[in-house]
């Protein structure tokens, strides 16, 4: 999806020793720097995870690779009010700081590579410029990152975090040095960008929440004065991170050459782990999981849970020994939350990333004899472009015809029916679960990795 002449600017771009490094089919330890990913408004480490298998698939170390979880990961609607649950941009740039000394420590490198999704791009240009990460970053890469704001309509949400016209985004963005340029200097950059498919790089406000209102940011808004800036045809705003195409660019503008592949290469030993986590990324202290190997055309149970554990102060729910081919059920148990059973394709390779974040069941859900959530983390649903269906509808509820904005669909089962299989199918990955009584506080999700 990247273009030949892309590319070869990409190459150009990036530095002498990582140009060299490159040339090496398995890099050593010591000649690639640590990365850390750095995720989106109310996202977690776990976006990453597709991410991370193709860099290890392509030989760098699986330990120089960190992605961060940031605790309350949503922006503030007005950064400079306190908002219970929420972040400023000055925590984010203390939170990333804090992590990447960490990395530097842990590692012995002098510096690392910063790559950021969406808001996370935000975090990133506020540490180099403002947090003293100039001396510790070497390159960042930011994909769909509201560089310019995601509006910029004079009287609308104007200290938000988010508008072209808050006092973070103008001074983000002054001139710096005698070109203009919008990037701190002493640092190598690349943004990536959708060409249209981006919700939040839209001339027309519908994606939030006033549709036919100019918002003043256009398709470009991503791309930065300074940085290498590629564009990325028809992805939506969070496959200009964690799509295949994305890994390419990314992997070209650090090392100067293309990656060996962009396919995840399976392993032999697979070992899961991550944390239970609410939607403040705070771990889910006492709660239970459990998880079952499922049939995959099914999603029934063969035999009993192949892992069991409750959940401490840190979060983890793992380690787990998982076989490669075999599909998943998630069974996470959690006061306050509905008891959530998550189906997942096979993992072919080890993370450390796989977090787990319950459901809880609605008002709107009330009538539901059984309700299962079809989710994408890792993108949108475009009916325009993708194939999907989820228990045998196309495009499933929820998705309009047009434009890449809804990442998940809801399914409400009203009738009283036995227990059933329920399949989501999404560009030739399937996944299958089985409906849970509602009544009971159960509920499924099929999510999707790819």
């Amino acid at each position: 999806m990247t273009s030949r002449r892309t590319l070869l600017a990409l190459g150009l771009a990036s530095t002498a020793m990582l140009t060299a490094c490159a040339t090496t089919p398995s890099p050593s330890y010591t000649e690639r720097p640590p990365i850390v990913f750095m995720h989106g408004n109310g996202d977690s480490a776990a976006l990453w995870q597709t991410t991370i298998w193709r860099f290890e698939s392509n030989g760098w170390p699986r330990d120089r690779l960190f992605a961060v979880d940031q605790p309350y990961p949503l922006a503030r609607d007005d950064d400079a009010v306190a908002q219970p649950g929420r972040s400023s941009t000055t925590d984010s740039a203390v939170f990333l700081k804090a992590e990447v000394d960490k990395v530097l420590k842990a590692t012995g490198a002098s510096k690392v590579v910063l790559i950021g999704n969406s808001r996370g791009g935000n975090t990133i240009r506020n540490y180099v410029q403002n947090g003293g990460g100039a001396d510790a970053v070497s390159h960042v890469v930011l994909g769909g990152n509201p560089a310019h704001g995601i509006w910029l309509v004079k009287g609308f949400r104007e200290n938000n975090e988010f508008s072209g016209l808050s006092g973070f985004m103008q001074q983000l963005n002054a001139p710096k040095g005698p070109n203009g340029d919008e990037v701190t200097p002493g640092v190598k950059w690349l943004t990536l960008r959708s060409d249209n498919n981006d919700k939040y790089a839209q001339p027309d406000g519908l994606w939030i929440g006033v549709p036919g209102q100019p918002t003043n940011i256009g398709f470009d808004g991503p791309a930065l004065k300074g940085a290498t800036n590629v564009v990325l045809p028809r992805v939506d705003h969070r496959e200009t991170s964690f799509s295949p195409a994305a890994f390419a660019a990314t992997w070209q503008f650090l090392t100067g050459e293309p990656p060996r592949s962009t396919v995840i290469a399976a392993e032999t030993n697979v070992v899961l782990d991550g944390r239970a986590i609410g939607a403040e990324n705070l771990s889910l202290n006492g709660g239970q999981v459990s998880v079952y190997a499922v049939d995959p055309a099914t999603g029934a149970r063969r035999g009993n849970a192949v892992h069991s554990k409750s959940i401490g102060a840190d979060g983890r729910w793992g380690p787990f020994s998982a076989r490669g081919d075999t599909s998943y059920e998630f069974v996470l148990n959690a006061p306050g939350y509905g008891i959530t059973h998550i189906y997942r394709s096979a993992f072919p390779r080890s993370s450390g990333a796989v977090n787990l974040r319950p459901e809880r069941l609605a008002p709107a859900d009330a009538n539901a004899q059984a309700v299962v959530v079809f989710t994408r983390p890792r993108g949108y649903f475009d009916a325009q472009r993708d194939t999907m269906r989820f228990d045998g509808q196309s495009p499933p509820t929820g998705v309009p015809p047009k434009g890449s904005g809804v990442s998940s669909s809801r399914l409400r089962i009203a009738a009283a029916e036995p227990q059933r299989a329920v399949t989501g199918e999404f560009n030739g990955e399937r996944i299958t679960g089985l409906t849970w009584p509602a009544a009971q506080q159960h509920l499924t999700v099929l999510e999707l990795t790819y």
